[in-house]
């Protein structure tokens, strides 16, 4: 079945469905929820509730609408169940949403994510395809969230390390997700699961456009590249480097521990951005003016090697 109205579905993957419902405004719809990925309950909740909203942020939208989805022990201490909402509830306060509703059910993993329904312009609807050569790529937020994680769980990290990525978990791509109106962007996407390089990849799938990434530019949690070091690589970074094998390539002095790095699954990362190269400088002091501190220009679009991405030091 298809739909005229329909600007983003099933058709290719993509951050979040996006319906058009009228000539100035759309719909964007997406869900998600994760496992713990922090001990304190109200925390989980509220990286839970930033980690979904960023599908709409990457789109471009506004989130206005939410409803909660929570996976909880018949038999589990409550109090961690009521943490874990109120946790969610006040992030979602924070982002301007209204929650109006949820489902439950009874599973021995906690399980916790959120519904949303936000709008935008349907001219405005950004996709995590469409950059042009030319363009620069802009990251958002610092990498390492997963390789940090699996040491805090092998009570390896130093507090300092948890409290970096616990802080960048918890906090709303909101802001880059509104100044980017302001510029020429001409592709978005959230950086979670699949890693930067994963992303980058659905970035130019299937285009007549290439991509440089340059490592020393990523901004990466410090810790990171030690703990990598000391073998400390969840999973999905091995999986999501076997499954883009064949798409990226590594300049001399890039290790296969930068590539673990490159390939870390993350939770509620950041934006990572195409636009307009005569733009990026002024995008990025914008950032760095409001707070996003942390963003970084890492690379560009090219028109050489299409569909593959060079990594150089």
């Amino acid at each position: 079945m298809t739909d005229p109205n329909l600007i983003a579905g099933m058709e290719k993957p993509d951050d979040a469905g996006v319906y058009k419902i009228s000539d100035d405004k759309a719909l964007i719809l997406t869900v998600d929820f994760i496992t713990p990925v922090v001990d304190d309950p109200y925390l989980f909740g509220q990286i839970a509730v930033t980690n979904a909203l960023s599908d709409v942020y990457a789109m471009g939208g506004k989130p206005l609408l939410a409803m909660n989805i929570i996976c909880f022990p018949k038999d589990g201490d409550i109090t961690i169940l009521q943490e874990i909402l109120r946790g969610g509830f006040d992030k979602m306060a924070q982002a301007g949403v209204l929650l109006v509703g949820g489902h439950s059910v009874d599973d021995p993993e906690i399980k916790y994510g959120i519904s949303v329904t936000g709008f935008a312009r349907p001219e405005r609807i950004l996709k995590n395809t469409g950059a042009r050569p030319g363009d620069k790529l802009i990251l958002t937020k610092p990498i390492g969230t997963g390789i940090i994680s699996t040491a805090i769980k092998a009570d390896m990290a130093v507090p300092e390390a948890a409290d970096e990525i616990q802080r960048s978990m918890n906090t709303l791509n909101r802001i880059p997700s509104e100044l980017m109106e302001e510029y020429e962007v001409h592709a978005c996407t959230d950086v979670t699961g699949f890693g930067l390089l994963g992303h980058a990849c659905e970035m130019i799938e299937g285009s007549d456009a290439g991509m440089v990434i340059h490592f020393k530019q990523v901004p990466v949690f410090k810790e990171a590249l030690e703990y990598v070091r000391m073998g400390l690589i969840p999973g999905g970074a091995y999986r999501n480097e076997e499954f883009r094998k064949g798409v990226v390539r590594t300049a001399q002095g890039i290790t296969g521990d930068m590539m673990k790095i490159l390939f870390d699954p993350q939770t509620s990362g950041g934006l990572l951005i195409a636009l307009s190269a005569r733009q990026a400088e002024a995008f990025l002091e914008k950032l760095h003016s409001q707070g996003v501190t942390e963003a970084a220009i890492i690379g560009e679009v090219t028109s050489e090697n299409p569909g593959k991405i060079m990594v150089k030091e």
